[in-house]
């Protein structure tokens, strides 16, 4: 019998409890052995649940039980669950988690334990939900260097973006909608300000350069500043915009960002709308790939979840090999990076087209019927010379970047 422990009985924990109850004789039969729930710790009493026979409140009996193999972190957050993790790993249990921030930030020095100890520690469900994609990277893709990664990697935004584009309704209005229906929380900041994107490219970063990528420098805007005009004129050009999470390979390292960005229609990522993620990866033998689905809610990352506790159950003592050093990756300075960008420009007089000539040369006009504003795409330039020529010129009123086939 392989005995787990679910840390968090919120929506994630209820949803791995139900998937290995409903699926527990299919999932023994592949583990080849019985997986069986002893404990569910959380504050919380659940009078008249199933799991209230094996529901505890002190992790201690979790952690002083020699018979626990694996525990399984669902709770969110760096504490208590860094202190939970850690010492999980320190007794030789394996761990897997959900939990994107504790793995962007702990991730190296928890699977440097695991390493040691020869156990696991395991965290599929943290980037992509139900979309499989650490798997793949740590075995199917091991033979080849990845060259780009480039996702969107947060249903709430994807969701919001894309009903101001197929039902032209301000970012505001969107914004309660998702709120209402489920799709945000009502303190929205993690999501539309890119950061839960942040953390989730910072692990893939991580992954495909073997070092650690430390989110706080990967440079992260988000979708507060859409405008339903913004809208119009990506509709105009036949294009969309998604916040993109992106690491791309630069010699000997990465360029890492998240930002909206203008896609056009032959992107991989420019037909994944509503809550739906995916995940562009491109190879140097295996050329492009995507990873498509549902990258949160309750059963897609409990399924997620399961299949990493079914992979620690299949690998009790035996540690599954993960590139992921604590030595630092320092990034690409992204005011290197060369891209065109989609600039609109309060007024529309000889004196606005005068500037625009002077600062950024020869332009590509957009005319989405504004009367009040003209709009237009740079050349290629660097990040640092669109600050700099934009710093020279008055009344930009918004930017976006534009994805170029690479």
């Amino acid at each position: 019998m392989v005995n787990i422990a679910v840390l968090g009985y919120g929506t994630v924990g209820s949803g791995v409890v139900e998937v290995i109850r409903t699926n527990g004789k299919q999932i023994n039969r592949r583990i080849g052995n019985e997986l069986n729930i002893k404990y569910v710790l959380d504050l919380r009493d659940f009078p008249g649940d199933p799991v209230s026979d094996i529901l505890v409140h002190d992790y201690t009996k979790i952690i002083d039980d020699p018979e626990v193999d694996i525990v399984v972190e669902v709770m969110g957050g760096i504490e208590p669950a860094y202190t939970f993790v850690k010492t999980a790993l320190e007794r030789g249990k394996c761990v897997v988690t959900s939990n994107k921030e504790l793995v962007a930030k702990h991730g190296a020095e928890f699977l440097s334990m695991a390493k040691i100890r020869n156990i696991n520690f395991l965290f599929e469900a943290s980037v992509g939900g139900g979309i499989p994609i650490i798997r793949p990277i740590n075995s199917s893709l091991t033979a080849d260097i990845i060259e780009e990664i480039t996702g969107i990697l947060n249903g709430t935004t994807n969701y919001i973006l894309s009903k101001m584009y197929f039902d032209g309704a301000d970012y505001d209005e969107v914004l309660r909608d998702a709120q209402a229906k489920g799709y945000a929380e009502r303190h929205p900041e993690a999501d539309v300000e890119g950061f839960d994107a942040c953390r989730k490219i910072a692990i893939l970063s991580s992954l495909i350069s073997g070092q650690q990528v430390d989110y706080e420098d990967i440079y992260t805007e988000g979708i507060t500043e859409i405008t339903s005009r913004d809208i119009s004129y990506a509709r105009k050009l036949g294009m969309q915009i998604k916040l993109l999470a992106s690491s791309k390979r630069n010699d000997d390292s990465l360029s890492a960002i998240v930002a909206p960005f203008l896609l056009k229609q032959d992107h991989p990522l420019y037909g994944v709308n509503d809550v739906y993620n995916a995940i562009f990866v491109r190879g140097k033998f295996l050329g492009d790939a995507m990873f498509y689905g549902q990258g949160a809610g309750k059963y897609p990352t409990a399924s997620a979840v399961v299949a990493d506790v079914v992979d620690a159950a299949k690998h009790l003592h035996r540690n599954i090999m993960t590139m992921w050093e604590e030595r630092k990756l320092n990034l690409v300075d992204s005011g290197s990076v060369c891209r065109r960008f989609f600039v609109r420009l309060e007024g529309n007089g000889q004196e606005q087209l005068a500037d625009i000539k002077r600062c950024f040369g020869s332009v590509d006009f957009v005319d989405a019927g504004f009367q009040d504003e003209l709009a237009f795409i740079t050349p290629v330039m660097t990040e640092d010379t669109y600050r700099e020529k934009a710093a020279d010129m008055s009344g930009i009123l918004h930017m976006i970047r534009v994805e170029e086939p690479r």
